[in-house]
């Protein structure tokens, strides 16, 4: 008789949605406003969450509410990344909370969101290859954090 392999399977790597019950990943309202908005630089543009929804005209645009706003990118990232928590640090600035931060018309991702109308959203966790690379460049971003400040780098022309 032949052995055949036994297939075992698993939550995703880090996926704590799937273990603990859905999170988000908010500001911390401990945070100083210089990091948060560092942070929020970062998870927009290093860091490619998907910051569509806090931009001028859409549904969770509040120009003068930065922790606000900065949750809804850290969500995104975190959303994007496996749920790990790793995905919720921003330098200390994010946190990872079981208690819904959607208001009014500003509805926040979960990993287990399908209305097509809102954010993408992925059905797979990305594992360590998900938030590997985007740690390592917020990382580098918070050691050359003055070098960073305000701007994004530009393209090269050749």
């Amino acid at each position: 008789m032949p052995n055949t392999p036994i297939t075992t399977f698993s939550p995703p790597e880090g996926n704590t949605t799937f273990i603990d019950g859905t999170t988000w990943c908010v500001a911390s309202p401990a945070a100083n406003q210089l990091d948060l908005q560092e942070a929020l630089d970062w998870a927009c543009g290093p860091g490619l969450a998907d910051c569509s929804g806090i931009q001028p005209g859409q549904s969770c645009y509040q120009p003068s509410n930065l922790l606000s706003v900065a949750s809804y990118a850290f969500n995104m990232y975190y959303q994007s990344n496996g749920n790990s928590p790793v995905a919720c640090n921003f330098g200390g600035t994010g946190m990872i909370t079981s208690s819904d931060p959607s208001h009014g018309i500003c509805q926040f991702l979960t990993s287990g969101n399908t209305n097509t109308n809102s954010f993408p959203t992925s059905s797979r966790s990305p594992g360590i290859s998900g938030w590997l690379i985007p740690g390592v460049l917020f990382l580098a971003h918070l050691l050359n954090i003055t070098e960073w400040r305000g701007t994004l780098p530009q393209p090269l022309h050749l």
